[in-house]
C-alpha cells in the first residue's frame, strides 16, 4: 500500500471552483458545530500523514469559521520526562472533548507507529504493545459515544520534496522545515513500511482509516471536509432570533481627554501617503 503506487495524477483543481465549494462546505461545518454544541456530541478528528502532506492546511480550513471554544486543535509537543513514564495514551486522553466539543488532532497517538517507530524513539516492545492496545483504545472511545474519524494524508515523494524546497526558500515558511522533516526524505521507504504495518493493525471496521490523496492541496481539503460532513448525522439547528435593542439616549457621559491614553501609532497612514506619492 506504498504511497508512490498511485493512480494517474488528477488535474489541479482551479481556484474559483475550489474557493466556492470550500465556502459552502465551511458553512456546513458551522452547522455541524452547532449540532455538536446543542446535542452535546463529542467529535474527534485525527489528522495523520507524512511531513508536508497538507494536514495543517486542511485543519486551518476546517477551523477557519468555527468557535475556538467549541472546536480546538490538539498539537502536542514532545512528551516530558514525566509523561514518558505514563501509560502511552494518557496525555492524549486529557485532550479528548467534553460534551458539545470538537477536537482536531494535528498528529495523535499514532506518533508511536510512525516517527517513533522509524526514528527509534520507542522500543520494539512499546511499538507492538501500541499496535495491540490501539484498536481496543479506539473501541473504548467509540463505545463511550465519541465520534472518531481518522484521515491519512497521502503525498508522493516528488511532491513532498517540492514542498520541502518551497519551505526552505520561503522565509515565511522556513520554520515549518525541521531536521526531522529532512530526515524523512532519506527514510521514505521506512515510513512507507511503518504506515502499511500500522494500517494492518488499526484500519478496523469500528475505526477505519480514510486516505486523502493530497498532491493537490485544494482537492485534498475539499475531499476531506466533504467526507467528514457525510459521516456525521448532523442537522441544521434553528438559531434563536436576536433583535438589537435601540441605543439609549445620552446621559451625560464625558470621555476623558485623548492625551491621557496611549494610542497605537497610525502606521496605516504612512501606507496611504506612500501610495499617493
Amino acid at each position: 500500500m506504498a504511497e508512490e503506487q498511485r493512480t494517474a495524477k488528477p488535474e489541479r483543481l482551479a481556484r474559483k471552483p475550489y474557493e466556492r465549494e470550500l465556502l459552502r462546505l465551511q458553512q456546513e461545518l458551522v452547522k455541524l458545530q452547532e449540532w455538536v454544541r446543542v446535542e452535546g456530541a463529542r467529535l474527534v478528528v485525527v489528522f495523520e500523514g507524512r511531513d508536508a502532506a497538507g494536514k495543517g492546511g486542511a485543519i486551518k480550513r476546517v477551523t477557519e469559521y468555527l468557535n475556538p471554544r467549541i472546536a480546538r486543535v490538539a498539537a502536542l509537543p514532545t512528551p516530558t520526562e514525566r509523561q514518558k513514564t505514563q501509560w502511552y495514551f494518557q496525555r492524549y486522553v486529557e485532550q479528548l472533548p467534553a460534551a458539545g466539543e470538537i477536537v482536531l488532532f494535528d498528529r495523535s497517538w499514532y506518533n508511536r507507529a510512525g516517527v517513533e517507530r522509524v526514528m527509534g524513539f520507542c522500543t520494539d516492545e512499546q511499538y507492538w504493545q501500541f499496535l495491540h492496545q490501539c484498536p481496543t483504545f479506539e473501541r473504548m472511545l467509540i463505545e463511550s459515544g465519541i465520534l472518531l474519524r481518522k484521515y491519512w494524508f497521502s503525498v508522493s515523494d516528488t511532491e513532498q520534496e517540492r514542498r520541502f524546497r518551497d519551505r526552505l526558500e520561503d522565509p515565511m515558511k522556513r520554520w515549518k522545515l525541521s531536521p526531522m522533516d529532512v530526515e524523512s526524505i532519506t527514510r521514505w521507504e521506512d515510513y512507507s513500511r511503518a504506515k502499511d504495518e500500522m494500517f494492518v493493525y488499526t484500519d478496523t471496521p469500528d475505526s477505519p482509516w480514510h486516505v486523502v490523496e493530497s498532491d493537490d492541496k485544494r482537492r485534498a481539503r475539499i475531499n476531506m471536509i466533504a467526507h467528514l460532513l457525510s459521516t456525521v448525522p448532523y442537522r441544521e439547528i434553528t438559531a434563536p432570533q436576536i433583535d438589537l435593542p435601540p441605543r439609549p439616549a445620552p446621559r451625560g457621559y464625558q470621555r476623558p481627554p485623548r492625551d491621557l491614553q496611549k494610542y497605537v501609532p497610525d502606521h496605516a497612514a504612512r501606507l496611504d501617503r506612500r501610495d499617493r506619492a
